[in-house]
């Protein structure tokens, strides 16, 4: 049942969590009178385990807060002043049409761009839910690769789009390696399994530049120079292969490229490593053999794994590890990256990549800042913006850039949100869009294996709708007149899974309404070892160590582009993992780092998800005011003490922040994290205004963590 009565009058809504982030909640909600009175975590889902997080555990807060949008409004100020009169819906869907149908009888509908990502994740209301719409219009691309499309990249090119192990399996891991994942704050429902492997007498290394709290909590943390991961993996292949640590059976049957492989590593010798890295010599050599040798060993990476100009190279190194050493052989073995790839989800039914016309031009939103100010060349410049599921001025860099391009008066923006981001401040329209609690949805999940229905729990609160229900309103608006705009939620549901995938053999829309969730049909994770003979889903069949994808040149995967495979990178990939280094190091830019010499990194924050809940009270007092964490030695070098106000800058901007000063940070790198609002900053930016546009080697992804900067006091 979706509802489950309970004591006072109150109901139990099964419900999941809607945020960006592996764990997918299976969510109880509980409802009184009509509103939601508190959320807790499922205790019988096997992952969730009965707990939420710092982010979702007053999740009704949200949905109740007196600053939450709930009516269409109007700007009335000048642009970036936050200042909207209500109108009504009608209204607000003929000045969006209206303009839409301007904005293509001037310029043609390349003048139009959309900007989303997974401010929701489900398959209704998450990353597709606009595009069959903007695809159909014939609006510019938007590719959207802020978060592991370099990783996917790099892992696809070597193991196929596998979902690798079972989080759940770790538990059966005799050696655990957390490389650029900080579990704690962003993964917290897998360190159950983590911890009691470790009680089990399993070694947890984590690899990370900071102190993190799983770091904390390890047997041996690594720390490690941003960006220089790829040369610490090549030397541990050094060791493996030269001191006869392969498995060589596992080697023979089931990859590609070793020979090759072997040759190149030769030049990664652990001292060349240790300069790069910071890392003793000795401590690799000892950290390869017990890798190699200490059966099941298991890896999981992070998505920040991937933020450096090498970050692509540096997953197909790593990915490439436990073939080496024949660790898929047993479970708890191998690595584990996206699970989500055992979903057999109906991604051509969700993009509609169909509707693109050919040759429709690309902007990343990594360059949003540089699009709206005609630094791109575009042929067709950018008229209308319209923004969902994410909060760009916070999330994206070129903050500067990017206040300077929403600013335009001949820039038409429409922003859907649940409040007034510093977004949505510059918006023309600003539409309500509902909570997670007000919808339906299906999650899938790209941290486990089990598919959970969010079942609504309350009606939509003043007058907001969720995603799915506004590109409807948005299709009548435009006269579409394919059924495919008008289906319902439960029809987009039904049609956006293949259900007769084995995967899903025994599950059902109305069991997923009775339990909340259901495990993919897959084996249980004691004797999950999905390649213990192979099988990977490449060209070979086998681990690419020598990617044949590499001929055919950089791409990005159409899931992260509206669906789009048309007018891709095409730049050259070495075939054999490589070590690249850093854009912004010294090696490459003796000036730039004599000017600005710490590397700053911008994780997510504990408290926050991305930019949600950087306006929440509770968020903001456990994650207390934008900071940075500095090395002590740093800051004796600059006079900086703990809690001074500081200014962090580079030559792209500068923010201010509250100095930390503390081990966790490691010398040379400062540490600032991601999702504090601008509005509620110390001086009017973020670290957004610091980070670079530039790329990574794969995927496009960016580079958070190849970045130069000063902090100096005040």
């Amino acid at each position: 049942m979706s509802t489950q009565p309970s004591a006072g009058g109150e109901t139990t809504v099964l419900g999941a969590c809607p945020h960006d982030c592996p764990d997918t909640c299976s969510m109880l909600v509980k409802v009184k009178d009509g509103k939601v009175t508190g959320v807790q975590g499922n205790p019988d889902h096997p992952f969730t385990q009965g707990r939420l997080c710092a982010k979702t555990n007053h999740y009704q807060e949200r949905v109740y807060h007196p600053e939450r949008v709930l009516y269409p409004m109007r700007r009335t100020g000048p642009k970036g002043a936050g200042q909207f009169e209500r109108i009504g819906w009608d209204e607000a869907l003929e000045a969006v049409s209206a303009r839409l149908r301007a904005t293509i009888a001037r310029s043609g509908p390349h003048a139009i761009l959309p900007y989303s990502y997974l401010g929701t994740q489900g398959l209704v209301n998450g990353l597709t839910v606009g595009d069959p719409f903007f695809n159909k219009l014939g609006a510019t691309v938007s590719e959207r690769t802020f978060c592991d499309s370099g990783a996917c990249t790099g892992y696809i090119m070597t193991v196929g789009p596998t979902p690798g192990m079972d989080p759940e399996s770790f538990q059966h891991s005799r050696l655990i390696i957390l490389w650029a994942c900080n579990m704690l704050s962003t993964n917290a429902h897998m360190w159950p399994f983590v911890e009691k492997a470790q009680r089990s007498g399993a070694k947890l290394i984590v690899i990370d530049p900071v102190r993190t709290r799983g770091a904390q909590q390890a047997d041996q943390h690594i720390r490690i120079r941003p960006g220089t991961d790829a040369a610490l993996a090549l030397a541990m292949m050094h060791v493996i292969v030269n001191e006869g640590l392969t498995d060589a059976d596992y080697v023979e049957k089931y990859t590609t490229g070793f020979d090759e492989l072997k040759a190149h590593v030769q030049q990664y010798t652990p001292e060349f490593a240790a300069e790069v890295t910071g890392v003793d010599a000795e401590v690799i050599r000892v950290l390869a053999r017990e890798y190699a040798t200490v059966q099941p060993s298991a890896i999981r990476i992070g998505v920040g794994i991937e933020r450096s100009a090498g970050g692509g190279q540096l997953v197909r190194a790593v990915t490439s590890l436990p073939a080496l050493v024949g660790a898929w052989r047993k479970p708890g073995g191998g690595i584990l990256q996206l699970p989500l790839w055992a979903f057999p989800i109906n991604w051509d039914g969700l993009h509609r990549a169909d509707f693109i016309p050919e040759g429709t031009p690309v902007v990343n939103q990594w360059q949003l800042g540089r699009a709206l100010t005609h630094d791109l060349g575009l042929q067709t410049p950018i008229e209308t913006l319209f923004v969902y599921n994410s909060n760009p001025l916070v999330v994206a860099p070129d903050q500067a850039r990017l206040v300077e391009g929403l600013s335009r008066e001949d820039l038409f923006t429409v922003v859907s949100e649940h409040f007034v981001t510093d977004t949505a401040r510059y918006a023309d329209i600003l539409l309500p869009a509902t909570t997670q609690v007000e919808q339906a949805d299906l999650m899938f999940s790209w941290g486990h294996f089990y598919l959970t229905l969010n079942q609504p729990s309350v009606a939509p609160i003043g007058e907001a709708v969720s995603n799915a229900e506004l590109f409807r309103r948005l299709a009548r608006a435009m006269g579409f007149d394919d059924p495919f705009f008008y289906r319902d939620d439960e029809q987009i549901m039904r049609e956006s899974m293949v259900w007769d995938h084995p995967a899903l053999q025994g599950i059902s829309m109305e069991g997923l309404r009775a339990t909340g969730y259901a495990r993919l049909n897959l084996p249980a994770a004691e004797s999950y070892a999905p390649h213990a003979e192979g099988g990977f889903p490449t060209p070979s069949g086998k681990v690419e160590l020598k990617a044949s994808m590499a001929a055919g040149g950089n791409f990005v995967l159409p899931v992260f582009r509206q669906g789009y495979a048309g007018l891709q990178d095409g730049g050259p990939v070495d075939a054999l993992p490589t070590f690249r280094p850093r854009h912004e190091t010294g090696a490459t830019d003796a000036a730039l780092t004599a000017s600005y010499p710490l590397s700053m990194m911008s994780p997510k924050g504990h408290a926050f998800l991305n930019s949600n809940y950087g306006n929440m009270r509770r968020q903001l007092a456990h994650q207390g005011p934008q900071y940075v964490m500095i090395h002590p030695a740093d800051a004796a070098a600059r006079g900086i003490g703990h809690e001074d106000v500081v200014t962090v800058r580079n030559g792209r901007g500068s923010f201010k922040a509250q100095a930390r000063v503390t081990e966790d940070a490691m010398a040379g790198v400062v540490v600032a994290p991601l999702g504090f609002w601008v509005a509620g900053s110390i001086a009017g930016a973020t670290p957004a205004a610091l980070n670079p546009t530039a790329f990574a080697d794969l995927g496009r992804a960016p580079t958070f963590s190849d970045n130069l900067v000063e902090v100096v006091p005040g």
